[in-house]
C-alpha cells in the first residue's frame, strides 16, 4: 500500500506535528510520573483537529488520535496494532508500500504531501496525507497527518462539469454564429449584390437615352460612382462575414485573400508560407483556422504596431502546425489576462474545440514581437 505524491508541502506546522508523533513513541517509556513532556505531547496530539497516525517500519499502526479514529469510523483502540493498509489504500496506479518512500531517509525530513484512499466500515473516501519520519533511540516512526478531501473533490468535479458545459455552450454558439454569418453573407451577395448590379445596368441604358445634356451626364456619372462604392462596400461586408473563397476555393485561397486585404488596409507586410495541398480540410476545421488567423491579424493591427507579419502553416504527421509571428511591441501576461481580451479567448476556444493546443507569448527567437503557436490534430478533417 502506498500514498501517491501530489507535490504540495504543508509547511512547518504539519512538519512539527509529524516529528511530535515520532518523538512521542520514542519517549513513551522514559517518563513514568505522568506529568512529563510525553504526556503533554500526547495531549497535544489527542486534541489536534487533524487526523494523525503513526506507523512503524512494518506498517503497523502504533499511534492514532481521536480525530483519526473518527475519520475512519472506529475507535483508537481498534486502530492500534492494525496494518496501515486496513485504513489507507493506494490509488490503482501506485505500485509499492507507503513506507518505501521513507525507508533509509534521514530522520526529521520535511513533510511531503501524498494522496490516497481512506477506508471506513461503510465505504471509501479520498484523503491527502503529509508524511514525516523520525528516528530516536533505535525506533523509526512514520507519522501521517491526514485530511478528508471528499468535499473538495466534489466541488472540483462540479466545477469541472460546469467548465465542460461552458465549453460545449461556447462551441455551440460559435457554430450558430458561423451559420448565421454564412447565411447573411450569401443573402447580401446573391440578392442585394444582384440588385445593385441590375441598377448599374439600368443606369448605363439611361446614360445612352438621357445623357445628352451636360447636367444629365454629370448626374448619371455621380450615380454610377455611388453604385460602384455601394457594390464594393457590399462585397467587403459579405467577405468579412464569410469569404466566398473559403467555400469556393478552400482554406489556402481564403488565407491569401485575407493576407492581401490585411496588407492593403493596414499597410503591414504580410507573408503566407503554406502549401495548398496541406490545407485541404473540411468546413469545420477550415472555418476555425481562418477565424483564428483573422483574429490574430486583427490583434496585430490594433495593438502590435508591427511592420511585418508571417503566417506559417504546415502539416506534421497528423497535426497542422500554425505559427503567426509579428515584429511589433510584443505581449505580456497582463495583456492576455485583461477582461476585454475576448479575441484571445475566442482563439483559445476555437483551438480547444478542435482538441488542439495554443500558446501565445514573446518570440522564442529573442526578437521583438509576438508569436502564436497552434497545434491542431486534423485526422478526420482532411478532404
Amino acid at each position: 500500500m502506498t500514498l501517491q505524491r501530489n507535490g504540495r508541502g504543508r509547511g512547518t506546522a504539519l512538519f512539527a506535528l509529524g516529528l511530535l508523533g515520532g518523538h512521542l513513541l520514542a519517549r513513551l517509556n522514559t517518563d513514568a510520573d505522568g506529568d512529563g513532556p510525553t504526556q503533554h505531547s500526547r495531549r497535544i496530539v489527542d486534541n489536534a483537529g487533524e487526523a494523525i497516525i503513526s506507523a512503524d517500519e512494518y506498517s503497523r499502526v502504533v499511534l492514532a488520535n481521536p480525530a483519526a479514529a473518527a475519520m475512519f469510523g472506529v475507535s483508537v483502540a481498534q486502530m492500534l496494532g492494525q496494518p496501515l493498509a486496513r485504513f489507507i489504500r493506494a490509488p490503482a496506479n501506485a505500485g509499492h508500500s507507503p513506507l518505501d518512500h521513507f525507508q533509509g531517509g534521514r530522520a526529521g525530513r520535511r513533510a511531503t504531501d501524498y494522496a490516497g484512499i481512506g477506508i471506513r466500515p461503510n465505504g471509501s473516501f479520498p484523503i491527502e496525507g503529509s508524511i514525516t519520519d523520525a528516528f530516536q533511540d533505535g525506533i523509526t516512526l512514520h507519522t501521517i497527518i491526514l485530511r478528508d478531501v471528499s468535499e473538495r473533490q466534489r466541488v472540483q468535479q462540479k466545477l469541472a462539469r460546469s467548465h465542460d458545459q461552458l465549453r460545449q455552450l461556447s462551441a455551440a454558439l460559435q457554430t450558430i454564429r458561423e451559420e448565421e454569418r454564412t447565411h447573411i453573407s450569401r443573402e447580401l451577395h446573391d440578392d442585394l449584390g444582384q440588385l445593385l448590379a441590375s441598377l448599374r445596368m439600368d443606369l448605363t441604358l439611361l446614360r445612352a437615352t438621357c445623357g445628352a445634356t451636360e447636367d444629365a451626364a454629370h448626374l448619371i456619372t455621380g450615380m454610377d460612382a455611388n453604385l460602384l462604392t455601394a457594390i464594393a462596400s457590399l462585397r467587403r461586408i459579405a467577405t468579412n462575414l464569410r469569404p466566398r473563397a473559403l467555400d469556393e476555393g478552400g482554406l489556402y485561397f481564403a488565407l491569401q485573400g485575407l493576407r492581401e486585404d490585411f496588407a492593403e488596409r493596414h499597410g503591414i507586410t504580410c507573408a503566407l508560407l503554406a502549401d495548398e495541398a496541406e490545407l485541404r480540410l473540411d468546413d469545420n476545421a477550415s472555418t476555425a483556422i481562418f477565424r483564428i488567423v483573422q483574429e490574430a491579424l486583427t490583434n496585430v493591427a490594433r495593438h502590435a504596431h508591427a511592420t511585418h507579419v508571417t503566417l506559417t502553416l504546415y502539416r506534421s504527421n497528423h497535426d497542422l502546425l500554425v505559427t503567426i509571428r509579428d515584429d511589433g511591441r510584443g505581449i505580456v501576461d497582463a495583456d492576455m489576462e485583461k477582461a476585454e481580451s475576448l479575441g484571445l479567448v475566442g482563439m483559445r476556444e476555437r483551438v480547444w474545440a478542435l482538441k488542439g493546443e495554443i500558446s501565445i507569448g514573446a518570440d522564442n527567437d529573442g526578437g521583438p514581437g509576438t508569436r502564436v503557436d497552434i497545434v491542431l490534430p486534423v485526422t478526420g478533417h482532411t478532404v
